[in-house]
């Protein structure tokens, strides 16, 4: 037998033109494989802000964002065998699929034929609004829970991972990053300092492209041995065929071909970032060196558990700036401006012991 709805709390936006308030809401029953998870903290991923602006179309308001879930089981249900109460666990951008088509049979749930259930602004199984991680806690089916191998004092930056993370883990991994691998990575921003940091730990050669000056300094930290700044004709010229694989992070339209002239024969320079613009590409840029302009979306789950794994093995996590969920409206505007390093990150006790 299912249990009841239980009543959840968070912050939502009910237009596009309004900002997050607090909204009261019910989450769906509880079925015998699904997991009750205690929010404790929730990462802001950019897309939030696209999605909760409308600036995409499509948006199902009234909207809970949020999909970089770090918290704790809190209850489970009877046929749960791989999670008990207590356990860290995460939830990214997807709570559920068909399971039946060939690219979840793959693994890679995120492309769904008919479309996977996301976290928020879709439809859930039973065709109710999915609501996301800016609130007290969540139901999803254990499919879709992420185990965390962290310790519970690093879940604050844990909690990107699970988009920012993944985002940028898998075309690493996709394309054999290695030891001694170059690796390039435009943008240092949520999703940059990522790359950064993964391709580092997998054994890379790293450099920042940037057209900001005063990144240096964090970009070493980070792990990159270069910074090239992409405006400068000939630093970029100096770099032509050096560069194995180059992950683009950047979201606003901009001229990719002197990245793909930074490529080595058969290299390949991977879009994560989704431009409001089409991008123009010179051919022979792509056919003379047999290089490869790719795109990526997330990971599937057995990925992004990888990812999770890879992650608490070398103590990993996104450089975050912890804010109470009653600052979310102003961390929304300093994302748009790129004043954040490099993530925000929700102590969801803030919306427990706040006032709504």
């Amino acid at each position: 037998m299912s249990q009841p709805h239980r009543k959840a709390i968070g912050y939502a936006t009910v237009g596009a033109r309004s900002p997050l308030a607090p909204f009261q809401f019910e989450r769906r029953e509880m079925g015998p494989r699904d997991v009750d998870i205690e929010i404790l903290y929730c990462g802001i991923c950019h897309s939030d802000i696209h999605q909760a602006r409308d600036e995409w179309g499509g948006a199902i308001f009234p909207m809970v964002p949020g999909h970089e879930i770090a918290g704790r089981v809190q209850s489970v249900g009877s046929a749960v065998a791989r999670y008990k109460t207590g356990d860290l666990v995460g939830v990214g951008c997807m709570v559920n699929s068909c399971r039946l088509c060939a690219n979840c049979r793959a693994g890679h749930e995120q492309f769904c034929e008919p479309g996977a259930n996301f976290t928020y602004n879709s439809k859930d199984k039973d065709g109710s609004p999915t609501y996301g991680g800016y609130s007290d806690h969540i139901v999803v089916d254990e499919d879709f829970v992420l185990r965390i191998g962290h310790e519970e004092g690093r879940l604050a930056g844990v909690a990107p991972l699970l988009c920012a993370g993944i985002t940028t883990y898998s075309p690493l991994r996709r394309w054999k990053t290695a030891p001694g691998a170059r690796v390039g990575v435009v943008g240092l921003g949520g999703l940059g300092h990522m790359a950064i940091k993964l391709a580092k730990a997998m054994g890379a050669e790293v450099t920042l492209f940037t057209r900001s000056r005063g990144k240096e300094e964090d970009a070493h930290r980070l792990g990159a041995k270069q910074v090239v700044f992409s405006n400068d004709e000939g630093a970029m010229q100096a770099r032509n065929r050096t560069l194995d694989i180059i992950i683009d992070t950047v979201a606003a339209a901009h001229d990719v071909n002197p990245y793909v002239s930074t490529l080595r024969t058969g290299g390949t320079l991977v879009l994560v970032g989704v431009p409001d613009k089409p991008l123009e590409v010179i051919a022979g840029g792509l056919i003379m060196q047999a290089r490869t302009l790719a795109g990526s979306l997330i990971g599937g789950i057995g990925e992004t558990q990888e990812m999770l794994d890879f992650c608490a093995k070398h103590d990993m996590v996104s450089d975050v700036e912890v804010i109470p969920i009653q600052k979310v409206n102003t961390a929304y505007d300093r994302v748009v401006k790129s004043d954040v390093k490099y993530r925000f990150s929700i102590d969801m006790a803030s919306l427990r012991n706040g006032n709504l």
